[in-house]
């Protein structure tokens, strides 16, 4: 199967989407906590959640921009300036595909898709109580990338919560020991598995 970019263009709407979402592998599968100033609480499934920096520590993701369709994480992100990540358990990996069915706003996610909303460190936007690795949030800055009309959210890490299980000596996660699932494309779940631990390659040229 060979794809030049005009092959690409004309392959039917869902096809393509699906080709284009999965070609570039598993991607980390995060429920973004928020909460709107009405306290209504919002939990929503994202698979664009990327490393940026680690000092500071810098943690960046995209979405869909509020203009077309209502956006509540990216309306509820820009409101608050807070937010959480929270992975998903392989347990409840169908709970977590269900946020993204579009729920009026006067619901919450929380409670439609069964999941527990959790209160740490004074933080005032909820964690996910069933994920093992959670990250407290705080908005930075956002870009909004006009070639396909989306939105680059950068927020700074304000505290993590993890089962010291998962964390080996030297700051590596286990995310095999976490239960944390992969996505690929729109829909497609995987389960983590560790093959295993290499040395960090020097570059000596760097010396």
């Amino acid at each position: 199967m060979y794809f030049l970019k005009k092959d690409i263009q004309s392959l039917e709407s869902t096809y393509r989407i699906n080709i284009i979402n999965s070609i570039t592998g598993i991607k980390p599968a995060n429920l973004i906590g928020t909460i709107a100033k009405n306290n209504i609480t919002n939990l929503a499934i994202f698979s664009s959640v990327v490393h940026i920096g680690s000092n500071p520590a810098l943690i960046g993701m995209f979405s869909r921009p509020v203009e077309k369709v209502v956006r509540n994480t990216l309306t509820n992100i820009l409101s608050t300036k807070m937010y959480t990540i929270n992975h998903v358990h392989e347990k409840y990996y169908k709970n977590a595909h269900k946020t993204s069915v579009k729920y009026s706003q006067e619901e919450s996610e929380f409670d439609k898709c069964n999941f527990n909303e959790e209160y740490l460190y004074n933080f005032k936007v909820p964690f996910v109580k069933e994920s093992n690795i959670k990250i407290g949030m705080k908005y930075i800055d956002h870009i909004d990338i006009n070639l396909n009309n989306t939105v680059l959210i950068i927020g700074e890490v304000q505290n993590i919560t993890i089962d010291d299980s998962i964390v080996s000596d030297n700051g590596y996660l286990n995310l095999e020991n976490a239960k944390s699932v992969g996505i690929s494309g729109c829909n497609s779940y995987y389960s983590l598995k560790k093959i295993n631990d290499l040395e960090y390659v020097e570059n000596k040229n760097n010396k």
